[in-house]
């Protein structure tokens, strides 16, 4: 019997992990913040993992140009974060990844979607995953993917 997969065909993501060049942009843009947004979903490789659905906290950041909203006080001119955040519950409550790692980049994809959106930091914790430990988790920063 084969191992059982969590990978999914699909387009190779227009993100990637920013350059030093991408870095120093993202100084020049504002930051939209979704904090300690807690979520079940299926992620580890333990077999009580793969059949059990666990807590995760997730916290993101979207860096975006958020000067013309700030000035106009529309929705139309900024990221609209409840959008985001109901298309990461969607797919963060349906998942089955091995990795949290695997998850994070899925949420970053996810967020980078928006077209205001330059880039998106994801932390995604699993708490009580180690013993003597509040959480395990890690953190990501993805960009859109240059040309």
């Amino acid at each position: 019997m084969e191992p059982e997969t969590a990978r999914e065909e699909s387009e190779e993501p227009s993100i990637a992990p920013l350059d030093a060049d991408s870095l120093g942009r993202l100084a020049q843009l504002d930051r939209l913040v979704i904090s300690d947004l807690l979520l079940r979903c299926i992620v580890g490789i333990n077999t009580e993992e793969r059949t059990h659905k666990q807590d995760v906290v997730i916290n993101i950041a979207l860096y975006a140009d958020l000067s013309r909203s700030a000035q106009s006080d529309s929705i139309e001119d900024t990221v609209n974060y409840k959008t985001i955040k109901n298309e990461v519950v969607a797919m963060v409550e349906s998942s089955s990844s091995f990795l949290v790692e695997r998850l994070a980049a899925r949420i970053a994809e996810v967020c980078l979607r928006a077209p205001m959106v330059q880039a998106a930091w994801v932390k995604v914790e699993k708490p009580g995953a180690l013993r003597f430990a509040r959480s395990v988790g890690v953190e990501l920063l993805r960009g859109r993917r240059a040309g």
